[in-house]
């Protein structure tokens, strides 16, 4: 596989670069394009489910989206050292499981990189909220706004 700069070790700006990235990346909700950022072999855990390899990783992804409907997501850098970045986010979507009501997931992932800047571990906690009245969606934070316009959402003081 070719490499995916910015490569380790990273610096303050490398790690932010990688953080927004993978931003972007994953509000693309293509779990192909998503699953190539990551090495043959990558190790998951994204809550209570463990798996690892592209397949299994192209797998959860379509179920993920699949029940995630107008998912949209922002990541930030938390913190770096060599070859690991640890990152805070936050998304929005609409449970396709639970009559589409909005929901909201804040949490923290660690990722550790192999030397070609591929993801070879990813370690994903997370919890959801309902947003608004019965997951009616007020007081979302992304409403309205697209994947490019979401650096620019200000995360309300004490979710950050």
């Amino acid at each position: 596989m070719p490499p995916r700069p910015p490569l380790p070790p990273f610096t303050q700006a490398t790690a932010h670069q990688k953080v927004k990235l993978a931003q972007n990346l994953w509000n693309t909700k293509d779990p192909q394009t998503v699953a190539a950022a990551y090495t043959p072999t990558s190790t998951w855990r994204n809550r209570t489910h463990f798996f690892n390899g592209h397949k299994a990783i192209t797998q959860f992804l379509s179920q993920k989206w699949a029940k995630e409907k107008n998912y949209i997501l922002r990541k930030e850098l938390f913190a770096f050292q060599d070859n690991k970045i640890a990152v805070q986010f936050w998304y929005e979507y609409q449970d396709a499981l639970d009559c589409m009501k909005w929901k909201r997931c804040y949490g923290i992932e660690h990722w550790t990189f192999d030397e070609e800047g591929l993801m070879e571990k990813r370690m994903m906690s997370g919890n959801d909220i309902m947003i608004g009245e019965d997951g009616d969606g007020v007081g979302r934070w992304f409403e309205g706004v697209g994947p490019d316009g979401v650096d620019e959402t200000v995360i309300p003081e004490g979710h950050v």
